[in-house]
């Protein structure tokens, strides 16, 4: 996690300490500002630290921002100052993970969740043993050789090469191009066996990233509330709207698996019914020639 003062921070002395120290005191702040406090026997445990180097990072912290903290002598804490104003930046989607699963800051990885949270069951979840070889493929621009399991063709082996990981929201899988087919797919991690990087593999220059026209197309998608939707100021708030229009920028490749999981109505008519669909794709025209869009809630191939 990269940590990072804000711009109207004016403490050069943190600016110039190291990347460990301005770690530690980015975790002070952090329990400060979601948790609203900290003591110093949580900053020892955290980064093993001696109890020397914790009194100090404190202290530094104290005189850098001294409205952000404060100590309590009966609980031999520190809490959040009476005027706080962080200091560092704090990354929702970061921070999220963090009080969901008690990991982020530190590097420290605990199953621990910092306040009561309820996540999704992820029902598809890749092994270690089928990540690491992918991810070191991805990195190294090399060749993966593995047992794969399609519903058309059955168990076959394939060699790809990988180079993104993908989301889905109900699935993780690799974007890759496939020897086998000749063209770039995407590949479910649990349907994967026997995976291996080939040693001395390297990529030909129609299986680079940059062959991929799905992959590099970008498609600029208008989503309004759902004309079946009683209060459509509410779905503004809810997506954040700007003058009624949700404007999101998307990869052709991965299109079609954000408007299912959004439930957005993609049929030119807005015919979808139920009020699951709380969205409308406007300009559903922008769909053509996306490959995935086959995935989007109600959508109609257009000839034009």
């Amino acid at each position: 996690m990269s940590i990072e003062l804000l711009s109207n921070s004016s403490s050069e002395a943190i600016q110039k300490l190291s990347q460990a120290q301005r770690e530690r005191l980015a975790f002070i702040e952090f329990r400060l500002f979601f948790l609203g406090g900290l003591g110093r026997q949580e900053l020892i445990q955290r980064f093993g630290v001696a109890p020397a180097v914790a009194t100090r990072d404190f202290a530094q912290y104290r005189e850098a921002f001294p409205n952000n903290i404060s100590f309590n002598g009966k609980t031999k804490s520190y809490e959040l100052g009476h005027a706080f104003s962080p200091a560092f930046k704090h990354f929702p989607d970061q921070v999220l993970a963090v009080l969901a699963h008690g990991y982020g800051y530190g590097g420290v990885y605990t199953s621990d969740c910092l306040v009561p949270c309820e996540l999704p069951v992820i029902l598809s979840r890749p092994t270690i043993d089928v990540l690491a070889p992918i991810s070191r493929a991805i990195h190294q621009q090399k060749i993966v050789s593995l047992n794969y399991q399609s519903h058309t063709s059955g168990l076959t082996q394939r060699e790809i090469a990988p180079f993104a990981l993908v989301n889905d929201g109900f699935r993780w899988h690799v974007r890759a191009y496939d020897r086998k087919t000749k063209e770039f797919r995407d590949f479910v991690f649990t349907r994967m066996e026997d995976v291996s990087v080939l040693p001395g593999s390297v990529l030909l220059k129609h299986e680079l990233p940059e062959a991929d026209i799905q992959w590099n197309r970008i498609v600029e998608l208008d989503c309004i509330p759902h004309p079946n939707q009683h209060h459509p100021e509410i779905i503004e708030g809810d997506y954040g709207m700007t003058a009624g229009v949700l404007h999101i920028k998307l990869r052709a490749a991965i299109a079609g698996y954000v408007l299912r999981q959004l439930i957005v109505d993609c049929s030119p008519t807005h015919n979808l019914e139920g009020k699951e669909y709380r969205l409308w794709l406007r300009n559903h025209l922008a769909l053509y020639g996306v490959s995935s869009a086959i995935l989007a809630p109600g959508y109609e191939v257009t000839n034009l």
